[in-house]
């Protein structure tokens, strides 16, 4: 990523949007990426709550959603399923994004992690407009005719990475005691 920081005084830095967004979304993901730290394949697709969740469902899950939120970028509402449209079989594919199937491993789906990260990292900087937007994808969850602007999607796709770096955690510690903070 090409160093955006400038010295505006003696004692002040600043950086430009971007830069701020990319960081806080990679602050996201290093938490995320630290719950991991030292598993087997095993334990990564071991649930140790009463959820479905495990720590390699859980950055499966979350390298799915920057995946299509960052085609969204691009494509618009094209690039995401029509949820309202989807049947309990397609919801049950859904969730195997969730679980640690068999033959995957730790390295391969953190190895797809950076992958779509180094993209949507590209695709930020590359951008000609951060305002840019599409209408929302057909969910349940969306409102109606609402739009959202690439600079809104990474916002969401911080916050869903953040928010999952808080159930990993809980998992991690559950799973052998080792907690991200504290």
């Amino acid at each position: 990523m090409t160093d955006t920081t400038h010295t505006t005084t003696a004692t002040a830095t600043t950086t430009d949007e971007r830069t701020d967004l990319l960081e806080a979304l990679a602050h996201s993901r290093r938490f995320l990426r630290f719950t991991t730290r030292d598993l087997t394949d095993e334990q990564a697709g071991q649930r140790t709550t009463a959820s479905e969740l495990c720590l390699g469902g859980l950055i499966k899950h979350v390298t799915s959603v920057e995946r299509h939120w960052a085609d969204f970028i691009l494509n618009g509402p094209a690039a995401m399923p029509d949820f309202t449209a989807m049947t309990e079989e397609d919801f049950a594919r859904r969730a195997d994004e969730f679980r640690m199937q068999p033959g995957e491993t730790l390295a391969g789906v953190l190895a797809d992690y950076d992958e779509t990260a180094r993209r949507t990292d590209e695709l930020v900087t590359a951008l000609p407009d951060l305002n840019v937007s599409h209408p929302l994808p057909k969910a349940p969850w969306n409102e109606p005719g609402a739009r959202w602007s690439a600079r809104r999607v990474l916002l969401h796709i911080t916050a869903e990475t953040a928010q999952h770096a808080g159930h990993a955690d809980i998992i991690r510690e559950s799973l052998d005691g080792a907690k991200s903070m504290g």
